[in-house]
C-alpha cells in the first residue's frame, strides 16, 4: 500500500510518500510526479519519510526523479542508505550491516 499527498508550498511542491515504493505503486508515484505542474519557486521534493520499503523499480524511479532535479528527504535508516547511494554514489558500511555500528 501507498499514500502520495502532493502539497504547495512557498518553497516548491513537496510529494510525501507513505508506506512501500515498490511493485505498481512505483507507476503512482511516477504519475504523481509527472503532475506537479512547474514552478519557479522551486526544486519539488520528495518526502520519503513514511516510507517503510523500497524495491529495485523505486530505487530507479527515485534516481530518475532525482536527476530530473527533485530533492529526496528521508527519515529511517535504510531509506536514507538509499538516498545517499542515489545522490551520492556512494554507500556506507552502515547501510549494509546495519549492526555494525552498535556496540
Amino acid at each position: 500500500m501507498l499514500k502520495i499527498t502532493v502539497r504547495e508550498e512557498t518553497a516548491g511542491a513537496t510529494i510525501e510518500v507513505e508506506g512501500r515504493l515498490a511493485g505498481a505503486w512505483v507507476g503512482e508515484l511516477d504519475r504523481a510526479w509527472r503532475a506537479l505542474p512547474a514552478s519557479p519557486q522551486g526544486a519539488p521534493t520528495v518526502d520519503l519519510s513514511g516510507v517503510t520499503f523500497i524495491d529495485g523499480a523505486g530505487k530507479a524511479l527515485l534516481t530518475r526523479l532525482w536527476k530530473e532535479g527533485a530533492q529526496l528527504r528521508a527519515a529511517g535508516c535504510l531509506t536514507r542508505c538509499i538516498v545517499e547511494e542515489i545522490t551520492t554514489g556512494a554507500t556506507s558500511d552502515a547501510c549494509h550491516d546495519p549492526g555494525k555500528d552498535r556496540p
